[in-house]
């Protein structure tokens, strides 16, 4: 509003006034007030002083010219400053007046957003029982894949099909794994220990402690493409049961196999001990049995990821639906899945490795042992022999 008067008062300066009486001193005096708001009258003021103070001037330009248009001028600056609204200075203002830039796409990705949390805190669930005592919230299987179920919480009546939104819901799905993984969708974290509580009745295999993995679903309808990947969420047109088996899967697949990995590594560095130790010393200390253990484990690992975790068997949903197969291969490649793999197989060939290296020395020392003990019993057999020869001839003497 300043700014629009103070404009119109140089437009004035260029006009030359005979009357020295015609300044801006009294407009500027109401134009930085004291006080921190401005009323209607104090507006009312301002309109008067600068109308008179110009007519005042007007009246010395008519005599002087009054040919030009300097009239029609005035006219148009003082009815370009009438129309100013009143404004208090402490008012608060809404974003929305002001303009928030792209706030309004933010909180829409924010409302949109969908919690994904992968667990793994057992080596296996009983599935059958898990579906006895919750068969309100099961979901019928729409594969053959029997390896896991899914169960929904909240609203049950609520459907969830094609092209409706999960958020914003108050559903929840749970997809549990025969292997011990369990992903939630869309459920607050307060109430994630209740949820893993249903399943751990069910669980055998307790680990001392839980893996956890967190990920993200967006939902935008207006998304030009089925499907966008970006750090740590994917977005998707919608998010259906389909779509919720598929990502499911994978995570689940993820999170076990960040537990067998962390048991291999564990075995590396186990075995590394051991090589190191038989560098300083020279000494192989280890005994059979304990040996053993670490076979046994190294071939259950590698079974559980191939068998158990099927981390080489393509989705059925994804074999039927081209957009499924699309969230499955990104999401295997997001978690790098496949290189996590090789990286776990390089490390299980190293223990193999040592485990052969291992073996071959202990079936040394048997051998070595059996061999002294055949040495002692012919060397028995020998003095047997002998003493058995000098009492014969003691007793013919």
């Amino acid at each position: 509003m300043w700014r629009t008067v103070d404009v119109h008062l140089r437009a004035l300066r260029l006009f030359p006034s005979p009357q020295p009486s015609f300044t801006i001193r009294p407009v500027r005096t109401i134009l930085s007030p004291k006080a921190h708001t401005l009323s209607a009258p104090q507006t009312q003021t301002l309109r008067t002083i600068v109308t008179t103070s110009v007519f005042s001037t007007l009246k010395g330009l008519e005599t002087r010219d009054s040919g030009s248009n300097f009239g029609l001028i005035f006219v148009r600056c003082v009815s370009s400053v009438s129309p100013v609204p009143t404004l208090e200075w402490n008012e608060p203002v809404s974003c929305s007046e002001v303009g928030n830039g792209d706030s309004g796409s933010v909180e829409e990705d924010t409302k949109s957003a969908i919690p994904v949390r992968a667990y793994f805190f057992s080596t296996s669930v009983d599935l059958r029982s898990l579906v006895e005592q919750n068969k309100p919230n099961f979901i019928p299987p729409a594969s053959r894949m029997t390896n896991y179920v899914l169960l929904k919480f909240g609203n049950l009546s609520e459907t969830n099909g094609l092209g409706n939104s999960l958020s914003g819901s108050n559903c929840c799905y749970m997809v549990v794994f025969q292997y011990g993984s369990i992903v939630l969708f869309n459920v607050r974290e307060h109430d994630v220990d209740g949820y893993l509580k249903i399943v751990e009745k069910h669980a055998s295999g307790l680990l001392p402690e839980m893996r956890k993995d967190e990920y993200e679903v967006r939902e935008k309808p207006a998304l030009n493409t089925w499907m966008e990947g970006g750090l740590d969420y994917i977005m998707l047109q919608y998010l259906n049961i389909d779509g919720i088996r598929t990502i499911g899967s994978v995570l689940g697949q993820s999170i076990a196999l960040d537990y067998y990995v962390r048991q291999v590594d564990g075995m590396v560095a186990e075995f590394t001990d051991i090589n190191r130790e038989m560098e300083t010393t020279g000494k192989f200390k280890m005994q059979r049995k304990k040996l053993f253990q670490l076979v046994g484990k190294a071939n259950s690992n590698l079974g559980d990821v191939i068998l158990k975790l099927g981390l080489f068997e393509r989705s059925d949903i994804a074999w039927k639906d081209a957009k499924y197969a699309q969230i499955w291969e990104y999401l295997r490649d997001e978690f790098e899945l496949t290189q996590r793999f090789a990286s776990l197989d390089f490390k299980l060939k190293f223990v193999e490795h040592n485990i052969r290296f291992l073996q071959e020395i202990l079936q040394n020392r048997k051998s070595d042992f059996l061999e002294w003990l055949i040495i002692a019993l012919i060397g028995a057999e020998i003095l047997l022999s002998v003493y058995d020869i000098v009492h014969r001839s003691a007793i013919n003497l």
